[in-house]
């Protein structure tokens, strides 16, 4: 997964759909072929293993169904159930989706070779029943690996989740609303790259994709609308030889805060994928030469809000032995805005503490770090956006979030609430601060913590890296050559 590629070619073995077993015969030489691409063909072939026998178990399993049923009541059950969410997601669409275009535009911070933020755009509206989703003015791919090709069904897939989780969580999900949506993607921009473009950073943009979807919905409903939150999977890779002499390499994904919602807070240090689970530390310290010592929710990285967005991780990793890190992280130049009066949440940060105390920041997205033998990266991650005015916060519950360490004394304060270090609370000078700060600022309906401008004159004093410059178009990718 290297950022620094400039083609697919670069990027792994490209495997077109091929099956593994052909009526029942298992192609052997074809997974010897791919077992020989890779370091660990022990865990890889286990994985796929995995794979395989969730499968049979779902066949045998439809198998089960027809032979109880008949399979003529099988398949009319299953027609049933898409023209059931056809019906459901027609009358949702058309009571949530307005005729009038909205529109609205989120970014991938850089492409980890200096260029930034790269822009997706989409405008949204409503013809009859159906809902066109439109691409049209979302940046040129990237030179870089940042793409990411966006399949049209799959984004109607996106859709439809984010529709029923935040509206309707009781309509069945299934595909059979697919045809109640038309979705234009560009050829050649950022979610539609030429080939052979290189594609190995896509998470960013499609974690961003759901951003997208949460201000476009939003907008005609701000009673429904989340803020930004944790749209991502930021990948941590560490690999070298143990003291042993035998290898290891680790990939992990890491988690931060979920946007604040309309009916609550964002949780704390969760994943936008319902899917992924964290891996405990003592599996990560029992088979992988490093030591957790720090792995908690961050502090005051939630935006603060009514509803305050879940706060980030920051996760500590002492390395045991010397090697090489790879980091793949967003939201480092760009805030996850709040929404209704809600203030963003902190940006991600990396830092790489030396044996002799030196700290150095490191690059959300960066390939064959050296580490050494009692390095500490201190890998942190972003929070999620605040929904509606901090103010209307319950200063009890905002001193209660103080002694549980989530909100610290000073950022108390940006709820109009003060407190000591115990969370004891003040109530007087809370209702004077209060009263001091009504009417300061806008009630945003959308709040990024500034300009991308003003975020790039800002960016090498509040992150310690230089701003990316802005994207070169002239910069052309081999795909185009």
């Amino acid at each position: 997964m290297p950022i620094d590629a400039r083609a697919i070619f670069e990027e792994g073995v490209r495997i077109p759909p091929v099956k593994i077993y052909a009526k029942g015969v298992y192609n052997e030489d074809l997974i010897k072929l791919i077992m020989h691409q890779t370091r660990k063909p022990d865990w890889c072939a286990a994985d796929l293993n995995a794979l395989i026998a969730s499968c049979r178990v779902a066949a045998r399993r439809v198998e089960e169904i027809c032979a109880r049923f008949g399979d003529d009541t099988y398949i009319s059950a299953t027609k049933a159930l898409l023209d059931r969410n056809y019906r459901a997601m027609k009358a949702l669409i058309e009571s949530s989706v307005g005729t009038d275009p909205v529109s609205f535009e989120d970014y991938v911070c850089d492409d980890g070779v200096g260029y930034g933020p790269y822009k997706i755009a989409c405008t949204m509206h409503r013809e009859g029943s159906k809902v066109i989703l439109d691409f049209d003015g979302t940046d040129p791919q990237s030179a870089a690996s940042i793409n990411f090709y966006l399949n049209e069904n799959m984004f109607k897939m996106f859709f439809g989740i984010y529709m029923i989780m935040v509206f309707d969580p009781q309509i069945m999900f299934n595909d059979g609303f697919y045809d109640l949506i038309e979705v234009r993607i560009p050829e050649g921009s950022l979610l539609k790259p030429r080939f052979p473009a290189a594609l190995s950073g896509r998470t960013h943009a499609l974690g961003r994709i759901f951003d997208i979807l949460g201000g476009l919905l939003g907008q005609r409903t701000p009673e429904f609308l989340c803020a930004a939150g944790f749209s991502s999977s930021p990948h941590l890779m560490y690999s070298g030889r143990d003291k042993k002499g035998d290898w290891f390499q680790l990939f992990q994904i890491g988690f931060g805060g979920i946007p604040g919602k309309p009916f609550g807070d964002g949780p704390d240090g969760h994943s936008l994928w319902p899917g992924f689970t964290n891996v405990p530390n003592e599996f990560l310290e029992r088979y992988f030469p490093l030591r957790i010592e720090r792995y908690e929710a961050l502090a005051d990285s939630g935006g603060p809000g009514k509803f305050r967005g879940g706060n980030g991780i920051l996760m500590s990793y002492r390395f045991l032995a010397s090697g090489t890190v790879s980091i793949h992280d967003d939201r480092w130049f760009t805030y996850p805005w709040g929404v209704n009066g809600g203030k963003p949440g902190q940006r991600a940060r990396k830092i790489l503490e030396k044996a002799d105390g030196t700290r150095v920041p490191v690059p959300n997205k960066k390939d064959s770090l050296t580490v050494e033998d009692g390095d500490v990266l201190h890998f942190i991650t972003w929070g999620g956006g605040g929904w509606g005015n901090p103010l209307e916060r319950d200063p009890a519950l905002v001193a209660k979030e103080v002694r549980q360490g989530l909100v610290s004394p000073a950022g108390a304060r940006q709820y109009g609430v003060v407190c000591d270090a115990e969370g004891f609370l003040d109530e007087t000078a809370t209702r004077a601060l209060r009263s001091s700060m009504q009417g300061q600022g806008a009630n945003e309906l959308f709040d990024r913590g500034g300009t991308i401008e003003e975020l790039r004159a800002r960016c090498e004093k509040e992150t310690g890296l230089p701003a990316p410059l802005p994207p070169r178009w002239d910069v052309i990718p081999m795909a185009a050559a």
